[in-house]
């Protein structure tokens, strides 16, 4: 039996049981709390809805990823590649990520009216870029010298060092930080799809549960998009075995 298949659909059952547990000893009506019964009916309801909206939300979240991965790779070479760039743009991440990003949501929407796509990708890429950039530049500036030193004296180039051994050396720490900015993206493209009044996606669709009280929708809702960021979750966990799985140890 392989278990690493097994356990996570045994930890799901066993959850689903819990909160239906947790809504029928309590007597909750679906107005207050929907329990899973009530989210096959609701799924089913609005299920060209749920296509719709759902493409809508992961297009745009991954449009977003792709390009906080560029960005931040960039940012993070320029930073681990050089202490002065370093230490000048350090201070100025930390400070835009302490930011809340549900301020920058209606200022998005407000620079944007109307450009429903684009201001969505924007979000989701400035709430997700942060990790990326900062594990490039820590994988990058924690290069051993010794290594840099036995090649460059062998003749390699800087081009040749910077491919040969620092960038091997960071896709550990990446791809740790892409798991973490595939669950943030998620988090802004739904923000603004909440906030914009004619929008669409997943997040228009919990707003319009909220409005009309459909509490099995919302849930619906939230376990829908829950599902796409354990899928976007599992694509980088496959490339990350594809281009890092050296790097795996595996447990004692």
């Amino acid at each position: 039996m392989n278990w690493r298949i097994f356990a996570p659909l045994i930890a799901l059952v066993v959850f689903c049981l819990l909160w239906e547990a947790l809504v029928w000893v309590n007597d909750w009506p679906n107005y207050k709390m929907a329990s899973p019964s009530d989210l096959g009916p609701a799924f089913w309801k609005f299920r060209w809805l749920f296509l719709e909206y759902g493409w809508d939300t992961l297009w745009r979240t991954v449009a977003g990823l792709v390009l906080s991965v560029f960005v931040g790779v960039l940012i993070g070479m320029i930073m681990g590649l050089n202490r002065t760039m370093r230490d000048a743009l350090y201070p100025l991440l930390v400070g835009f990520n302490a930011i809340p990003k549900a301020t920058v949501v209606p200022i998005i929407a407000l620079l944007f009216v109307g450009a429903h796509d684009m201001n969505t990708i924007l979000i989701a890429f400035l709430i997700s870029f942060f990790p990326i950039a900062v594990s490039v530049a820590i994988g990058l500036s924690t290069l051993e010298p010794e290594y840099r030193d036995i090649l460059a004296s062998l003749g390699a180039s800087r081009f040749t060092i910077f491919w040969k051994i620092a960038l091997p050396k960071t896709l550990p720490e990446f791809f740790g930080a892409l798991k973490v900015a595939v669950t943030l993206a998620f988090i802004g493209t739904n923000l603004m799809e909440i906030v914009e009044p004619h929008g669409r996606g997943l997040g228009h669709l919990f707003d319009s549960g909220k409005i009309s009280a459909d509490y099995p929708l919302m849930f619906a809702v939230l376990i829908a998009l829950a599902a796409l960021g354990i899928l976007l979750y599992y694509v980088v966990v496959v490339l990350e075995r594809i281009f890092a799985g050296w790097a795996e140890r595996s447990p004692t």
